[in-house]
């Protein structure tokens, strides 16, 4: 790891009736969009959904690095995550975030060891800590021969 801090630099530009394009140093523009909630066409990455998926992409790469740290065996990982976007005291901010995970793992891991592994990337994930919402993990670790 470098030394930090770390800097990101993502540009963002558009025209009056366009997507939005997003770009960043050696990676791939991505259009963007608002959501069907906010009227948008719901074909396209948004805000909202680039937020989410950073959260999940984050509990993943966290957990990878946790779990070699650990020496914990595993074969995969799915994660889904929902984000709740409401409206308390009339400011509109997600404010949860439920990570539904599923570690598959061999037959002979140590079951418990897995699930201190999630739980540890679920308060080790630097996204959700940057976050003022709350964020609640649902793990299965399923043993596969």
């Amino acid at each position: 790891m470098h030394d930090l801090p770390h800097h990101y630099n993502v540009a963002a530009a558009a025209g009056f009736d366009t997507d939005v394009s997003l770009t960043s140093n050696r990676l791939e523009a991505i259009a963007s969009a608002p959501p069907e909630e906010f009227g948008g066409p719901g074909d396209k990455w948004s805000p909202e959904t680039l937020l989410v998926a950073a959260v999940a992409d984050c509990f993943i790469l966290t957990f990878r690095a946790i779990a070699r740290a650990s020496e914990i065996p595993w074969i995969s990982l799915q994660c889904e995550v929902e984000g709740i976007l409401d409206r308390p005291e009339r400011t509109t901010q997600f404010t949860d975030f439920v990570v539904h995970a599923t570690l598959e793992v061999p037959e002979d891991a140590d079951e418990k060891r897995a699930h201190w592994a999630l739980d540890k990337a679920e308060r080790g994930c630097l996204i959700t800590n940057s976050l003022s919402s709350t964020t609640h993990l649902e793990a299965t670790v399923i043993k596969v021969s």
